[in-house]
């Protein structure tokens, strides 16, 4: 009998649109801006249309391909897609001077990439007629085996293919990676937000952020009588999300939910990342490892090691139910020995359901509110 339900959040309570779009745009201002590899600065802007947003999303992830293929490879996290997509696209850019340039390339690739490193390789692309190719993504990815964090080695193998370089840095979340992350953050809180969600002041102002354009993904009044139903059957409630805390409590809060939870069974990104940092930074925890669930179902109060190294299945894990919208989630729960819920609100819509019956979903609804019809 399951005894607690624990909630993904994008694609299954929230609309995940507005971070992809946010994604979208931090891959176009590491290329475009000024402050950073500099192609086109005088295209570059903070002050979007949806038709622009939505141009340039279609064109950095190839109409969500790129996502998609991501996503159906067990890559769940927005920061790890962008920085992925963005590592690519550098990598066929330093490909066009690499008959030239191979030293300095070298030297760039062979340490971690900081902001200091791309005004290095900025001031040099500026001096040749290179050009983006963001279909070349999934020419270089899609016939390779690799799945989740393991698809970040493949930079390292596309360095040696490309150059020649088998002491490159691609392949670990470093320097790069977290100037891919503070960028979609101002993106998506806004410079008013940006020092309480990374405290870092915005790099590039003007960004106004889309905290206030959360989207849920059923009726709000729906969502938290369903959360109601839940704890009056006497389920125990969390969430495991990839959002940070700001970008969670905050639409919670709004949409009154969040009193329906207790907060020590809230688990977002920051946690993940703080528990990351713990252990040293060897060992992914991000979905579709099982931490973040595990986390919220014990309670962030529980020690970082007894959840990272626990014994898996869990002996009780058919009485958990996790509910998500990605392979990432099913994989997490399927090493839990949980059970799973498969939402189909997410980026792939309703053609998740051929892929989670394929895994073994043991329940698919059309909306999160289709939970209920368990306990009934």
């Amino acid at each position: 009998m399951i005894q607690t339900v624990l909630f993904d959040v994008d694609g299954v309570l929230l609309s995940e649109e507005r971070y992809f779009d946010a994604s979208g745009l931090t891959v176009w201002e590491l290329i475009h801006s000024g402050h950073y590899l500099g192609l086109a600065p005088e295209q570059f802007k903070t002050a979007l249309t949806d038709e622009e947003i939505r141009r340039i999303r279609a064109d950095v992830f190839q109409h969500d391909e790129v996502l998609r293929f991501l996503k159906s490879r067990g890559m769940n996290a927005n920061w790890d897609m962008i920085y992925l997509t963005f590592t690519c696209q550098l990598l066929h850019l330093l490909s066009q001077i690499k008959e030239k340039e191979a030293g300095r390339i070298r030297g760039w690739l062979a340490r971690e990439i900081d902001y200091e490193t791309l005004h290095e390789i900025r001031g040099v692309l500026a001096h040749y007629p290179v050009e983006t190719d963001y279909g070349i993504f999934l020419n270089w990815f899609a016939k390779r085996p690799e799945t989740k964090q393991d698809l970040l080695k493949v930079l390292d193998q596309l360095a040696y293919e490309i150059f020649g370089l088998t002491d490159t840095q691609l392949g670990k979340k470093g320097a790069l990676w977290s100037v891919c992350e503070q960028i979609s953050q101002e993106w998506y809180v806004g410079d008013q937000n940006i020092m309480a969600s990374t405290g870092k002041p915005s790099l590039q102002t003007g960004k106004k952020g889309f905290l206030d354009e959360e989207i849920p993904l059923a009726e709000p009044e729906k969502i938290g009588a369903l959360f109601s139903f839940l704890a009056e059957k006497g389920l125990k409630l969390g969430v495991g999300t990839g959002r940070p805390q700001l970008e969670t409590y905050g639409p919670f809060r709004a949409l009154g939910w969040l009193p329906l939870f207790h907060e020590a069974h809230i688990v977002t990104a920051d946690d993940v990342l703080k528990a990351e940092e713990e252990l040293g930074g060897h060992t992914p925890l991000a979905k579709p490892n099982p931490f973040t669930y595990l986390l919220a179902l014990k309670g962030k109060n529980t020690p970082t090691r007894d959840c990272a190294e626990c014994s898996l299945p869990l002996e009780n894990g058919q009485e958990i139910l996790i509910v998500g919208d990605s392979l990432a989630d099913l994989l997490a729960a399927k090493k839990i020995g949980a059970q799973f819920a498969g939402i189909l609100t997410g980026l792939s819509g309703k053609e998740a359901k051929a892929e989670f019956e394929e895994h073994g979903a043991d329940y698919i609804f059309e909306n999160v509110v289709g939970l209920k019809n368990i306990f009934l």
